[in-house]
């Protein structure tokens, strides 16, 4: 499995097992340690977090799994995310929605995630939403401690835009490490918001969630998904590829920008097709060809 720099003391596996639905799965303890073991032995060894995965159940779901043989530990990166308050039975003191990056919160939120998924360290901490009442020195503040404290290594932000990317770090002794972004053939804004090109100017990886853009292409059948599927289907026979999300996930991967990709499947099919992807040589002419039935028109 390819691996991706992004600190001198933090490598990602390219491709990332997602735990969003880990509680729609299903899965008893010994089945997610098998599944964890099996995505260790595809070379996949970093694993996506947050505090609000299943209710906030998914990463105690995790942490049952990982203590059955916690040798696995030394295995893995995990990266989880803070900092959205959802109304839950979980969390009854939230009458609404809302977002808290305040370093009273950062602190807790990270310190529950140890506990719950059983762990001493988290590898990377991200800021899951960019939160329009952000005190940036106190999540600065909150950074800062938790380092020193050894209970989380590195830090990065989710759905940033390369000005609120800026302006966070800025504020901190230390860099981002990643933003964790969508990133599809069907959403192209982080290609076009600058998103992307922050991520080449400062050689920040990006994760992408939803790499294949919440299965649309497969269901959908208005003009753009219809245009991306007879594209991705011609690209390929030219590459006796038949599978549509592994031409997706390769038209990530062949990418100058690393995006790592965040695979969102409890099946180990699913995951072992993915990893195929990155065997597949998308040529810059069938990229292009798949841009232009995503934005619907040729580039000028």
């Amino acid at each position: 499995m390819e691996r991706v720099k992004l600190t001198d003391d933090l490598n990602f596996s390219r491709m990332i097992h997602g735990l969003w639905r880990l509680n729609d799965w299903k899965l008893g303890d010994e089945e997610i340690r098998s599944l964890i073991e099996q995505c260790l032995e595809l070379g996949i060894t970093t694993f996506d977090h947050a505090d609000i995965y299943g209710g906030y159940q998914n990463e105690a779901l995790f942490g049952k799994a990982l203590a059955l043989k916690p040798s696995l530990r030394d295995k893995m990166e995990i990266v989880t995310k803070c900092g959205i308050k959802l109304v839950s039975k979980a969390r009854p003191e939230h009458e609404i929605q809302h977002y808290d990056t305040s370093r009273k919160h950062i602190i807790w939120s990270a310190e529950n995630s140890l506990k719950n998924l059983q762990t001493d360290y988290i590898d990377v901490l991200l800021i899951h939403r960019p939160d329009p009442y952000m005190d940036p020195s106190e999540v600065a503040d909150a950074f800062i401690q938790l380092k020193e404290e050894g209970k989380v290594k590195h830090f990065g932000v989710s759905n940033f835009t390369p000005s609120q990317f800026a302006m966070l770090e800025s504020y901190l002794p230390f860099p981002l490490v990643t933003n964790q972004v969508e990133i599809s053939v069907s959403y192209l804004q982080t290609f076009l918001d600058g998103t992307i090109d922050q991520c080449l100017q400062k050689r920040v990886a990006p994760m992408a969630w939803s790499p294949l853009a919440g299965g649309s292409i497969f269901s959908n059948e208005d003009e753009k998904s219809m245009r991306l599927k007879k594209a991705l289907q011609e690209v390929g026979e030219e590459l006796n590829v038949s599978e549509l999300d592994k031409l997706m996930f390769a038209w990530l991967l062949v990418h100058p920008a690393n995006i790592m990709p965040i695979i969102g499947s409890g099946k180990i099919e699913r995951i072992k097709s993915a990893v195929d992807a990155l065997q597949i040589n998308m040529t810059r002419q069938q990229w292009f060809k798949i841009w232009i039935a995503s934005t619907g028109e040729n580039v000028a």
